[in-house]
């Protein structure tokens, strides 16, 4: 039974996804007390990228904001797989998104914005978050962006 964050993500029209399975050795999220830490999160939709590329070039920025979306999407899913219910999250406490970008591209704020707006629309006031929003070379599997998440559990 979905509890009352997933029913928000129904009302957005969004389902929560299958978490992504690792691409190397590590696990997409890890418990630690009442933290709960993902690791970076690719904009992985049915097990592959839609679009590859850095943002500036070969992707737009518009794209690219939906596509952090789509990997705190993917975090969530990392955080449930540990948490067990997104509704025990009391808060999210940092979001980091790196962004491939292209030489000249700065926008990388509004980029990762895609990922804070929706833990805003998801979790409200839960959502509110520090963060950081990093331009990076390349990225795993020529990925535009990629995104990890800390959150604070309400419960132990």
């Amino acid at each position: 039974m979905a509890g009352a964050v997933e029913a928000r993500l129904a009302e957005l029209g969004l389902t929560l996804p299958a978490v992504v399975p690792p691409l190397a050795s590590y696990q997409p999220a890890v418990r630690s007390g009442v933290y709960v830490y993902t690791s970076g999160q690719l904009p992985m939709v049915d097990g592959k990228l839609a679009v590859t590329g850095k943002v500036g070039a070969e992707v737009t920025p518009d794209e690219a904001k939906e596509l952090a979306k789509t990997c705190a999407l993917n975090a969530l899913a990392a955080v449930k797989s540990v948490a067990g219910d997104l509704d025990r999250i009391k808060s999210v406490v940092k979001v980091v998104g790196f962004v491939a970008s292209a030489s000249d591209f700065t926008g990388q704020p509004a980029v990762i914005n895609g990922a804070s707006e929706l833990l805003g629309a998801v979790l409200g006031d839960k959502g509110v978050h520090a963060r950081s929003a990093v331009g990076v070379a390349v990225l795993p599997l020529d990925a535009p962006v990629e995104v990890e998440v800390q959150v604070e559990l309400a419960d132990a």
